[in-house]
């Protein structure tokens, strides 16, 4: 068993994170005294999930950050605000985002319309609807139509609206977002979303797939296709048969 760490271990272990970050959380100096092997974990995936650069440039991976903050109503995170304006984000661009998670917050407005009025309304078509008024929010603050897509995306994801994220995921390839960048995306809501989210947002995407109803290339494919990824509740129904 290694030796406890001492208060100058923990207080150098801090502060490394700080270096890193540029701010702590409460969370961070209570891993460092309980578990610091899983502070350790915590910041090699925090590092991997937010920091890497993957597919999305800094200030579209911040544009989504904000989404996902608001739709989480997340306030101790304010540090992808500063992020998102030092990566060139604008007034204008910041406002699109609140604006783009009203949207998504008021989605059902737009099933109350689909579900009951339809009598009424045979005209109405709630996914073209809920897409005109997102597409309007990226003509009207300049922004590209797949980077507002896969905001919504990740709102929508946070606030467990399944069918309009599948909806959101099929627009994205539609608007040649590419998978990368929405795998990316997607990701960020792993630790603010949480990950039961996440694997729910995962087989929405999935399913799509084997469903034909986007053009997944191959390695995607390859991973709707393969077998056995139900979990548990799978696994024991398996080993029933």
């Amino acid at each position: 068993m290694a030796a406890p760490e001492t208060v100058d271990d923990l207080t150098a272990r801090l502060a490394a994170i700080r270096a890193e970050r540029g701010y702590l959380l409460p969370h961070h100096g209570l891993m460092a005294v309980a578990a610091p092997d899983m502070l350790d974990a915590y910041a090699e995936a925090y590092r991997a999930m937010t920091l890497t650069e993957r597919a999305l440039t800094a200030f579209e991976k911040e544009f989504i950050w904000l989404a996902i903050l608001v739709a989480t109503d997340e306030n101790e995170a304010t540090h992808h605000i500063a992020k998102f304006y030092a990566a060139g984000g604008s007034d204008d661009e910041a406002r699109a985002a609140v604006r783009l998670v009203a949207l998504v917050r008021g989605a059902a407005a737009y099933g109350f319309v689909s579900k009951h009025w339809m009598d009424h309304l045979p005209w109405w078509d709630g996914r073209a609807e809920l897409t005109g008024a997102r597409d309007g929010i990226a003509r009207d603050y300049g922004l590209e139509p797949w980077l507002v897509t896969l905001a919504d995306m990740t709102a929508r994801v946070c606030l467990d609206q399944h069918q309009a994220l599948g909806w959101a995921i099929e627009d994205a390839y539609r608007q040649g977002a590419g998978e990368d960048r929405i795998a990316n995306a997607l990701m960020l809501t792993m630790f603010p979303g949480s990950v039961p989210r996440f694997v729910r947002a995962a087989e929405v995407w999935l399913g799509l797939i084997r469903a034909g109803r986007v053009d997944a290339s191959a390695p995607y494919r390859a991973w709707a296709n393969l077998s056995g990824q139900g979990g548990f509740d799978e696994a024991k129904k398996g080993a029933k048969a």
